[in-house]
């Protein structure tokens, strides 16, 4: 298989995954801002510290505002991580490999581009906002339904695994990170204590997890419990445990994917040794905030190790 086909792939997967992720985010935090009371401002900003955009945002927008960060994450054309924009590199991700993908992918794909690029300009409206990513995060999964369902487990389909895995766990760590601590405006912690549990929902929400944390977890949502849900429930397909698994599992179908296996062995050892009650044992997250960041550098490193054994062999 060609090194470029197969970067292509792999990176179709990485952006699909995006997409949802950023729907579902953008979508979940409106409905924060109705479980909250009306004197605890919303911090809209939190949304782009998840992506690591905030000097692309600082740069062209003033406020920070509920508006501006949805043009910014679903329309704004420059902005490389928007929705509009992911969802052009996938399409090209695909044009390059439609011989090797199921074509109604190609069809889904363009459809959902369209439908972006004509109400994109619309999201300042939350009603419309809503309608729209509802209609993205539902065409998302029924593409990864399809890929799953018509795709050979064949050399491409493994790296198309290997994309979906890691972007799921970088984008879980993210979440994690960014949720637990920044979703509310400075100098507001305080009065939201009485709301932690209003919090820890939102970050379930996220990532399409809360049904299946009360089912496995059976009690109510806390601190400590949704934190090692996330993190190492095995069970679960978007926690950071989970996805490493996926990958594990994926590399030993890759012509020589035991070389990618040390830089993956790093990122599980952060994971095992992360105490959950340290990690919450400090008000300002401090140390559950480390730990994230070790994990997202960690994970850098799988990609760059992917990269240079599959995409730029010797």
């Amino acid at each position: 298989m060609l090194s470029r086909t197969a970067e292509n792939i792999y990176w179709f997967g990485r952006h699909l995954q995006r997409i949802e992720n950023t729907a579902r985010l953008v979508n979940v935090h409106a409905y924060l801002s109705l479980d909250l009371p009306r004197h605890v401002p919303l911090s809209w900003g939190s949304l782009v510290e998840i992506l690591g955009a905030w000097p692309q945002f600082s740069t062209r927008y003033n406020q920070g505002s509920e508006s501006e960060v949805a043009h910014f994450l679903i329309a704004d054309e420059q902005f490389p991580g928007s929705l509009r924009s992911t969802l052009s590199l996938a399409r090209e991700n695909l044009r390059a490999t439609r011989e090797t993908m199921p074509n109604d992918i190609w069809e889904r794909v363009n459809e959902l581009y369209a439908l972006v690029s004509a109400r994109g300009e619309s999201v300042t409206y939350r009603r419309i906002r809503t309608d729209l990513l509802r209609e993205v995060i539902d065409q998302c999964l029924m593409t990864v339904g399809m890929l799953v369902s018509n795709m050979s487990r064949g050399v491409p389909f493994q790296f198309l695994c290997l994309g979906l895995a890691l972007e799921q766990a970088d984008m879980t760590t993210r979440i994690i990170d960014v949720r637990s601590s920044g979703a509310v405006g400075d100098g507001q912690r305080d009065e939201l204590t009485p709301f932690r549990t209003i919090q820890w929902m939102s970050v379930l929400k996220s990532l399409h997890a809360y049904q299946m944390y009360r089912r496995e977890q059976r009690t109510r949502v806390s601190a400590p419990r949704v934190l090692s849900f996330l993190l190492h429930d095995r069970n679960f397909p978007r926690s950071v445990s989970c996805c490493l698994w996926a990958m594990q599992q994926t590399l030993p179908r890759l012509p020589e994917g035991h070389r990618v296996n040390e830089a993956l062995t790093a990122v599980n050892d952060i994971l095992q040794r992360s105490d959950v009650a340290r990690l919450l044992a400090d008000e300002d997250n401090a140390a559950l905030g480390q730990v994230l960041d070790d994990i997202q550098l960690a994970l850098g490193q799988v990609h760059n190790r992917i990269e240079q054994h599959f995409f730029q062999p010797d």
